[in-house]
C-alpha cells in the first residue's frame, strides 16, 4: 500500500461531535494517518485535545492560520486537511490552506454565507488543489444505486422529487441550557449562518436530491418557521421547489419533529417508475416499474450493481451507514489526491461533492431565506 496521506485536521477538538466521525471515517480504510491540528480556538483546549489524540506537541496548534504556514513549510507537512468547524470559519480556513495547494476537506454547509461562499468557490477553482465537501449521504451505496438508475432513464423522464428531513432534537430550547454546545452554535446565526434548519439539514436534503436526479433547480418557495420561542434561525421549513426541464419537487426540513432521530427520506417519481429511499434503513432501495410489483433492491442482493458494491465493505445483512458513507468520501477522496500526486487523471468512476456543490446549496439556504420573508413568493437561486 502506498503512504497515508497526511491529514491534518481544524477544529473538532475536545466536546466536538463531528471531528470524532470525521477522524473515524479517515481511519476506516487506512488512507489516512492524522499528523496535525489546530484543534480549538483556544490554545490551551488545542494542546489538551492534540495530546488526547496522541499528536505532537510541535505539530498542534493554537491558530490555523500558524497551523497552514508551516506544515507547508516543513518536510513532511500534511498534504491534506479537514475543516470541521462551526460554518462561520470554513472560508477564512479553507483560504489559508488552499492558497499554499494543501487539499481540503470540508464539512458541510459550504460557508455560512452567499459572498463567502462565492470567494471560496473562486479560490478553489484558482487552486491545484482539491476542494471535497462532506455530504456523506452521496456515500452510500444505495444512493449511489439509484443515481446510476435515473441516470441510465431507467424511470424515464423525472417527474416529482419528494425529499425529507426531520429531526426532534431541537424541539425545546436546549441552546438556552448551557448544556450542547452543537445546539449553542448550530442555533446562533453569526457562526451558523441566516438558515437554521434549512442550513444544517436542509441542505443535505436539497444535496441529496440533486445528486440522485441530477436536476438543476430553477426556483423555490419557502416558507421557514422558528416555532422554539426566542430561537433566532428556522427550526422548520417547507419548500416548493421547481426543477429545470420541467420536474417538481417538494422539501421538508425540520429540528422540531418528535419521533424523527435522522429521517432523511427521498422519493422520485418519472414517467416509467419510482425510488424511495430511507436513511435510516439505508441498506435498501424499493424501486416500481410503472404498472409492476414493487421491488425491494439490496445493497448485496441480485439487484445490487456494481456501482453500489464499489462503495460497499460488509457482506450482504450487515447494515453499513453514516460513518461507511463519510468513509466513502474520504475514499473517494484519496484516490483523486493519489492521481492528483502522480500527474494522473482523476478517474473518471470517482464521485465526490465539490465546492460547486457547496455554492448551490448556500444558494439554496439563501433563497429560502428571502422567499419566506416575501411570505413564500417564488425566487431564483442567486
Amino acid at each position: 500500500m502506498a503512504d497515508r496521506i497526511r491529514l491534518g485536521m481544524v477544529g473538532g477538538g475536545k466536546d466536538a461531535f463531528i471531528g470524532a466521525v470525521h477522524r473515524i471515517a479517515a481511519r476506516i480504510d487506512g488512507e489516512y494517518e492524522l499528523v496535525a491540528g489546530a484543534l480549538s480556538s483556544t490554545p490551551e483546549k488545542a494542546q489538551a485535545s492534540g495530546a488526547a489524540l496522541g499528536l505532537a506537541p510541535d505539530r498542534t496548534y493554537g491558530d490555523f492560520r500558524e497551523m497552514a504556514i508551516r506544515e507547508n513549510r516543513i518536510k513532511g507537512g500534511i498534504e491534506a486537511v479537514a475543516i470541521v468547524t462551526p460554518n462561520h470559519m470554513h472560508y477564512p480556513i479553507a483560504r489559508e490552506f488552499l492558497k499554499r495547494g494543501i487539499h481540503v476537506i470540508c464539512d458541510k454547509p459550504l460557508t455560512s454565507t452567499l459572498p463567502d461562499a462565492r470567494k471560496l468557490a473562486k479560490l478553489a477553482h484558482e487552486s491545484d488543489a482539491l476542494f471535497v465537501l462532506t455530504h456523506n449521504y452521496t456515500g452510500y451505496p444505495m444512493v449511489r444505486q439509484a443515481r446510476e438508475m435515473v441516470a441510465r432513464g431507467e424511470l424515464g423522464k423525472i417527474r416529482v422529487v419528494q425529499v425529507e428531513y426531520p429531526q426532534d432534537w431541537l424541539t425545546e430550547a436546549v441552546e438556552q441550557t448551557g448544556t450542547n454546545k452543537q445546539s449553542e452554535w448550530r442555533t446562533d446565526p453569526e457562526r451558523s449562518g441566516a438558515g437554521g434548519s434549512t442550513g444544517d439539514i436542509g441542505t443535505h436534503a436539497f444535496n441529496l436530491a440533486g445528486f440522485v436526479t441530477g436536476l438543476e433547480l430553477e426556483a423555490l418557495s419557502a416558507d421557514l418557521q422558528s416555532f422554539v420561542p426566542g430561537r433566532r434561525v428556522d427550526d422548520n421549513g417547507h419548500v416548493m421547489l421547481r426543477y429545470k426541464g420541467g420536474a417538481r419537487g417538494m422539501l421538508w426540513c425540520s429540528q422540531v419533529a418528535p419521533g424523527n432521530e435522522n429521517a432523511l427520506r427521498l422519493r422520485v417519481y418519472g414517467e416509467k417508475g419510482g425510488l424511495e429511499w430511507a436513511q435510516e434503513d439505508p441498506n435498501y432501495l424499493w424501486y416500481t416499474p410503472f404498472g409492476e410489483p414493487k421491488r425491494l433492491l439490496t445493497r448485496a442482493g441480485s439487484g445490487a450493481r456494481d456501482v453500489a458494491a464499489r462503495v460497499s465493505r460488509t457482506p450482504g445483512g450487515h447494515p453499513e451507514g453514516y460513518l461507511e458513507g463519510f468513509a466513502n468520501i474520504y475514499a473517494e477522496a484519496a484516490r483523486a489526491i493519489r492521481a492528483k500526486q502522480a500527474g494522473a487523471e482523476i478517474p473518471g468512476d470517482v464521485v465526490f461533492p465539490t465546492v460547486d456543490d457547496g455554492l448551490a446549496g448556500v444558494a439554496f439556504v439563501d433563497a429560502c431565506v428571502r422567499s419566506s420573508a416575501r411570505d413564500a413568493a417564488w425566487v431564483k437561486l442567486a
